[in-house]
């Protein structure tokens, strides 16, 4: 989700300026900085970023750059000579020497002699303004396409990683299985008590089922091919994505808990670096 966008709108006299910067969230975080001139337009900017961003960590920061010399500032003349008059009174009843510039310079400050006009913009400006921002979110979804394709060429190749994980154990299922009744006998031959072999063997089978791990293992597949399905067929899948990953970790971690093998278990620890790396990058998609 993070991505970068500029859009420019320019006016007779005024260049408008929108640059979007995104970065990673769960939910949609907007920071809006803009002149406050354009403060009637605040609504429909976060109304316009909300239904193209979703969500993010976003900033966007609106600039113009006027072309003529005129300003909303206005300074009350007669006002102003007013309080220089007296200003200068009073400095010279004290018996100050008048500095005058530094007395022009304070009398400016002083309420009321500059005056800001508010004044509202025009439609032909209000629609330069949405027309930048929608530009600068456009950029910002194409930088953020290609970063997510990228994201999701990475996601798919760790899922085929933790697949060839998953058919690594294999071989070693059997040879665990007959490693368990081994020494399950051997121990038992050491008690050098009597044993019913019948329901030895029953028991046997019960423990051995408890441990079998092939359920897991299909419900893992399963989980691998709906995250593909998802990734390459729909958008704004991250949440999505999240989802699944966490399924997928409960299998490997049962897959785990059933293991009683080490290189089972190695093959166990492989699988969940390969997840924790997915769940990293799935934040990273929108």
């Amino acid at each position: 989700m993070t991505g970068f966008g500029k859009g420019e709108a320019t006016l007779k006299n005024k260049k408008i300026t929108v640059e979007i910067r995104s970065l990673n969230s769960k939910q949609l975080d907007l920071n809006l900085r803009l002149p406050s001139l354009y403060r009637q337009s605040e609504y429909e900017i976060r109304t316009l970023a909300a239904r193209r961003l979703v969500r993010g960590k976003v900033d966007i920061f609106v600039t113009v750059e006027n072309q003529k010399t005129e300003t909303p500032a206005r300074i009350d003349r007669e006002l102003y000579r007013e309080y220089m008059r007296q200003a200068t009174e009073a400095v010279e009843y004290a018996g100050i020497g008048v500095n005058y510039d530094a007395l022009a310079a304070a009398v400016l400050r002083l309420p009321e002699v500059v005056a800001t006009e508010t004044e509202a913009i025009s439609e032909e400006e209000h629609a330069a303004l949405m027309a930048a921002t929608e530009a600068a979110a456009a950029q910002l979804d194409e930088f953020r396409t290609q970063e997510g394709a990228i994201l999701i060429a990475d996601l798919l190749r760790r899922v085929e990683l933790i697949e060839q994980y998953k058919e690594e154990v294999i071989p070693y299922e059997k040879s665990r299985t007959e490693n368990i009744r081994s020494r399950i006998e051997e121990n038992l031959a050491k008690l050098n008590a009597e044993v019913d072999r019948n329901r030895l063997e029953q028991e046997m089978i019960f423990y051995l089922e408890k441990l079998d791990i092939t359920e897991e293992k299909v419900r893992l597949t399963n989980h691998c091919n709906y995250f593909r399905e998802v990734a390459r067929g729909e958008e704004a899948a991250g949440r999505k994505l999240g989802f699944i990953a966490q399924e997928m970790g409960r299998e490997i971690n049962t897959l785990g808990s059933k293991a009683n093998e080490s290189n089972i278990q190695i093959l166990v620890v492989k699988m969940k670096d390969e997840l924790e790396k997915i769940k990293e990058q799935v934040l990273n998609i929108l």
